[in-house]
């Protein structure tokens, strides 16, 4: 029996129908290797909607995903103006209790790494902290952002990553600036310790985050699961990506108890918007950690090997990898090696 599910699809600003639609079509190439079957809802969301819609997100596209198990999100532009709608991963990210923004970064073949045998997870909270968008101007001149983090929360992305880790090599490391935020980090840290009790097999560290970000640079390969809070996340494991090669092979989960989003870790580009030349493997991918969320593993592990085997061949490289192939050259490729 073929199994069907329903997928919300949000193509997003910029580069992000190119990327978008390339997935679909890797996707579709797996769907006939493989026993299920994707039924894709394309809703609109992005900064394009804002003046249709007076809103990023509209409340037609929220009600279509509600119906989906799954959403896969092209890049969206966030307009930065004081005022301006909140970005849509954060809004869906609250809407939905996606909790935890997972985003591995690992040396791929034939693609110049600082090291080449890095292979680490970052595991960041994705509900609070400072991108709770809470921020006021007190004072002409003076302005306030409140850094929220609450125990339910970290105990929560704690225990996902401590999860992870026992599924990986059983080493977690968590990352915080308990020594100047010593409010805030002390509840992620006290929350980090409470869950390491039940999890007696796992090897834990602690890092500060400026500590940390120099040691992706001197010796990235010593780290498997990283987990830290909203802000210290999202830097990390941006740096994480280009340590490892191009943030156009950084794919992202986020992942709640009921529903899972996915997209690539890089932005929408809008100075490459219908140029046809960005690389479309970190959206790619996102559409194979979807498939693994599912259930759908061994099609997931066929993305991957197909994206693998294209890097070894070597033969397309698109600019970031220091090649000419088109973003339609890139996808042709991975979905001739999954046929």
């Amino acid at each position: 029996m073929v199994k069907i599910y329903d997928i919300s699809v949000l193509k997003g600003d910029g580069i992000g129908p190119e990327v978008t639609e390339a997935t679909v079509r890797v996707l579709d190439a797996v769907q006939k290797v493989s026993n299920f079957k994707l039924n894709y809802l394309y809703s609109e969301a992005g900064a394009h909607c804002i003046a249709e819609y007076g809103t990023n997100l509209p409340k037609e596209t929220v009600e279509v995903i509600k119906k989906t198990v799954a959403c896969l999100k092209g890049p969206m532009t966030t307009p930065e103006e004081p005022g301006a709608p909140v970005s849509v991963a954060v809004t869906l990210r609250r809407m939905f209790g996606l909790y935890a923004n997972v985003r591995p970064c690992k040396s791929f073949p034939n693609v110049e790494s600082l090291k080449p045998d890095i292979d680490l997870v970052v595991v960041r909270e994705n509900t609070e902290g400072l991108y709770s968008g809470q921020e006021a101007l007190i004072a002409p001149g003076v302005s306030v952002a409140f850094r929220i983090i609450t125990t339910e929360a970290s105990l929560r992305v704690a225990e996902y990553a401590f999860k992870l880790a026992m599924q990986r090599k059983k080493h977690l490391t968590y990352i915080h600036k308990g020594n100047i935020l010593r409010i805030t980090d002390g509840v992620f840290k006290d929350a980090v310790k409470e869950v390491q009790k039940r999890y007696p097999e796992v090897t834990v560290d602690d890092l500060h985050i400026d500590a940390a970000t120099m040691q992706l640079i001197k010796q990235p390969a010593i780290y498997d699961v990283m987990v830290t809070t909203n802000l210290f996340g999202d830097i990390l494991s941006d740096e994480a990506a280009q340590v490892t090669g191009s943030l156009g092979l950084a794919a992202g989960a986020n992942i709640g108890e009921t529903y899972g989003m996915f997209e690539p870790v890089h932005g929408s580009a809008p100075k490459y918007t219908g140029l046809n030349r960005v690389n479309p493997i970190a959206t790619i991918l996102a559409g194979a950690m979807m498939l693994d969320y599912l259930g759908e593993k061994e099609a997931a592990k066929k993305i991957e090997d197909a994206v693998v085997a294209v890097l070894v061949e070597g033969k397309v490289r698109t600019a970031d990898l220091g090649g000419k192939a088109t973003t339609s050259d890139m996808t042709l490729a991975i979905v001739e090696k999954i046929k």
